[in-house]
């Protein structure tokens, strides 16, 4: 059975082949686990690599009495989805991961407070979102770490100031991002030649927009840059403006959905839903509910979008976000 394996797996597998330390071929290891598609035909491939990383940290653990770390660059994936929010230095990153998530960074006037990439929980709704708050994009110190880091995460959040030269500071940004071969996944057709390239769902915010005559700046903004096929957002993590909206277009562009489960004759639990990619069966639902469900499942009934309510559905209905799915086997 063919591998079918993704561009970004052969860009990643080049990175693992020329890391000169235990802790970049960890970090490589573990990204080409996470893109590789999970299919028969991927089996022996993910065994072999995880067989791999077995050793590679086994060794890392024995080097220095277990003392050797991973890089910080390294972030362990929490929540529903990972968002790497980037930018140029004092464009108030720190700031909105303040604002938005539970992390403490520091935040200070001068640039590269952010010395190493901070995590922080978003919570949307009933599920939580990581957020990143990340080391300034900065053509004078680049860090291909901080480029590895980006190409791990599921969103790329690209934080602009208002008040200071936002259009150079996108063209600057987007260029180091391309450099390092990670490309906005809305420039894509503008690539001919895929192999070896990253394509990432990017956000563009502006950040600063603090009140209503600053939103007259933002409007005069997005006129300039009217031909930029990805929509500007606003925000202002100072006075707090337009986060709730960006937390749900996050939602929107990890394009995934909700999906509750119903025990038959109970009511559903609404408070923790099980999360899937858009476009996900009933069948991968009962999956993630649990294999057993998945290998004896009889029948499915689904309230929510596009049925009548407890509808009788089959293995390949397409459920969307909201829907609760009561499985029988």
């Amino acid at each position: 059975m063919p591998t079918n394996l993704p561009p970004e797996y052969y860009d990643v597998e080049e990175r693992y082949r020329t890391a000169e330390t235990v802790a970049e071929k960890i970090i490589h290891l573990e990204e080409m686990l996470s893109v590789i598609p999970k299919h028969k035909g991927t089996d022996r491939l993910r065994a072999d690599l995880r067989r791999k990383l077995s050793k590679l940290k086994d060794a890392a653990a024995a080097r220095k009495g277990g003392s050797r770390q991973v890089s910080p660059y390294h972030i362990d994936r929490e929540g529903v989805g990972q968002v790497a929010v980037v930018g140029a230095a004092n464009v108030g990153k720190s700031s909105l991961i303040a604002a938005l998530t539970n992390a403490e960074p520091d935040i200070a006037d001068y640039p590269y407070t952010t010395a190493v990439p901070m995590p922080g929980m978003m919570p949307v709704d009933n599920i939580q979102v990581q957020l990143i708050d990340t080391p300034p994009l900065s053509a004078e110190f680049e860090e291909p770490q901080l480029m590895d880091l980006i190409r791990r995460s599921d969103l790329i959040a690209l934080v602009i100031d208002l008040q200071a030269h936002p259009i150079q500071q996108l063209e600057d940004s987007i260029a180091l991002l391309e450099k390092y071969r990670i490309i906005p996944d809305h420039l894509k057709d503008q690539y001919p030649d895929q192999r070896r390239l990253t394509f990432k769902p990017l956000l563009v915010l502006v950040n600063k927009t603090d009140d209503e005559q600053l939103d007259a700046d933002f409007a005069a903004l997005c006129d300039l840059l009217k031909d930029e096929p990805c929509p500007l957002f606003p925000i202002s993590a100072a006075a707090g403006r337009y986060l709730e909206q960006f937390k749900q277009m996050v939602f929107e562009r990890l394009d995934i959905v909700r999906i509750y489960s119903k025990p038959p004759g109970k009511d559903p639990n609404l408070d923790v839903p099980f999360v899937m990619k858009r476009g996900g069966t009933v069948m991968e639902f009962a999956a993630k509910v649990h294999q057993d469900f998945a290998d004896k499942l009889k029948s499915a009934r689904v309230w929510g979008d596009g049925v009548y309510d407890g509808q009788k559905v089959g293995r390949d209905h397409v459920l969307h976000d909201g829907d609760v799915v009561e499985l029988r086997t």
